[in-house]
């Protein structure tokens, strides 16, 4: 079977960045008030949850380098629920992947899956935070504020799961997945709010990031204005993230999935899936079919997402630790997506299945988009179809005009 022409294209986003992280946090800091939450002798406690944030190891530094100034000792809890096989020594191995690491950071990770119970919410679910926060003088909770890879309310991803569901570990995770798409979306943030007022918590830092994946906001919040504060954020974040640039494609090729791109291998916002009981599907973008083609080294076998595809490769499908993806998938009870899509020998013969089961549609007319993942699509391939609708278009640069697709000898994409 031939295959149609691709290029590689480039999106231009207009956005803007923070340019000086350290001197920022140190302005944060300020507006805080540290001096007065933050003694000499103390022991700080950061948060650290399992996705890739752009620059989040200078993040962490920038921050503990700020604890260390007034005399206090910061160190890292890993705050990601079940990830990490939900063991601690995953939970090390999920942060050393993101390049956060005690050599990094210039501090002590400090990592367990015990919890203490601390309080509970109205509807009598239990609140948990990690030992170490619990016996710290003080909790910074830090968090990037984003659109929700689950559901959509006006409180998804940011400060305040990472109060519930990254301090409180496996067990809070369990607690909240027990009641579905409810407990995470509606639950959630009323955790967040009573581990907040029941914990040392000095002040939360929210992180948003722009189409780039650049950091583009760091703010420190007080603890009792973390939740209108966060709703004000994810708006930003939902009008800085990026989108693929056409909403009806054929096929989406992504070259990795992975949980440091996002909590669910791939991140739903952008390919317009969710597969979640009881929760309506996005109507665009519309994709017949996606190849997953490899899992990221950093996931450390858990495939999460994998589910969201329609077709895989062996090499992803080798790389698979079911007992790591089985633990987080349960925990979460989306089942969906960790379901095993139809299986091919490498990038090759997937595209060709998929070609194959691309009714009606013409070779030269078949709408495909590749991606290097879901958190990274500035620079991408597009089919001739696509890219004769786009190459005119200002946002656009092309990289590499139209040439025959390149694959290597073992039937896998070159590197983009």
């Amino acid at each position: 079977m031939s295959l149609p022409k691709f290029a590689k294209i480039r999106q231009k986003f207009h956005v803007e960045s923070i340019k000086n992280i350290a001197a920022t946090i140190t302005e944060q800091f300020i507006h805080v008030k540290a001096d007065d939450k933050i003694k000499p002798g103390m022991e700080i406690a950061i948060t650290v949850g399992s996705r890739g944030i752009a620059n989040i190891p200078l993040i962490v530094k920038s921050v503990a380098d700020e604890i260390k100034k007034r005399g206090a000792t910061p160190f890292i809890i890993p705050s990601m629920g079940s990830h990490g096989g939900a063991t601690a020594e995953g939970q090390i191995e999920v942060l050393e992947g993101l390049g956060v690491t005690e050599e990094s950071t210039g501090c002590e990770i400090r990592s367990s899956m015990d919890v203490v119970e601390i309080g509970e919410t109205s509807a009598g679910i239990p609140v948990y935070i990690d030992k170490y926060a619990y016996r710290a003088d003080g909790i910074i909770i830090m968090g990037r504020v984003k659109p929700h890879t689950d559901f959509k309310k006006d409180i998804e991803s940011g400060v305040l799961k990472m109060a519930s569901i990254g301090m409180g570990k496996h067990k809070q995770a369990l607690a909240l997945h027990t009641y579905g798409i409810e407990g995470i979306r509606d639950m959630m943030p009323e955790v967040g709010k009573v581990a907040i007022q029941n914990s040392n918590t000095l002040f939360g830092v929210a992180i948003v990031e722009n189409a780039h994946e650049e950091t583009a906001i760091i703010e420190a919040i007080q603890p009792d204005q973390i939740e209108e504060r966060e709703r004000e954020l994810l708006k930003k974040a939902f009008d800085l993230m990026p989108s693929l640039p056409v909403d009806e494609m054929d096929i989406l090729v992504v070259d990795e999935i992975g949980k440091n791109y996002s909590g669910t291998g791939m991140d739903t916002n952008i390919i317009g899936r969710i597969r979640v009981l009881g929760v309506e599907e996005p109507k665009k973008p519309s994709i017949k079919y996606v190849i997953a083609s490899n899992l990221s080294e950093a996931s450390h076998g858990n495939a999460l997402g994998i589910g969201l595809a329609d077709l895989t490769t062996k090499r992803l499908f080798e790389k698979i630790d079911l007992k790591t993806m089985n633990e987080n998938v349960v925990t979460s009870t989306f089942l969906a997506r960790a379901n095993i899509p139809i299986v091919l020998d490498n990038d090759q013969e997937a595209l060709k299945a998929a070609l194959r089961a691309n009714w009606g549609v013409a070779l030269e007319e078949a709408r495909i988009v590749r991606i290097p993942n879901t958190l990274h699509i500035g620079e991408l391939f597009v089919s001739e179809a696509i890219f004769n609708e786009l190459k005119d278009k200002e946002n656009i640069e092309i990289l590499e005009d139209l040439h025959e697709v390149k694959f290597g000898e073992d039937g896998y994409f070159l590197p983009m």
